[in-house]
């Protein structure tokens, strides 16, 4: 079991989160999701990340975030971390 959980901040509403969203499930890659809008903690954990700012979407395992990743960096990290068959 991996040490970390995948995490996908994001909205419901914002077509890169969604494409984000989508792709994972496709690889079924296990992750949890956050609406930024909707869940405050959530919010708060991402503008931690960006003195402030909320960007989004940003993927996060462990200490290691993305804001904004294409797939050939979100692939990148999944690899890394042994997370995609």
């Amino acid at each position: 079991m991996p040490p970390y959980k995948l995490k996908l901040y994001g909205t419901d509403w914002c077509l890169k989160s969604t494409n984000l969203r989508n792709y994972l499930q496709s690889i079924w890659v296990d992750f949890e999701d956050f609406n930024v809008e909707t869940n405050p903690v959530a919010e708060q954990e991402v503008r931690t990340l960006y003195q402030g700012e909320l960007k989004f979407p940003t993927i996060t395992y462990g200490s290691t975030h993305l804001k904004n990743p294409s797939i050939a960096e979100l692939n990148s990290l999944l690899d890394a971390h042994g997370l995609r068959d």
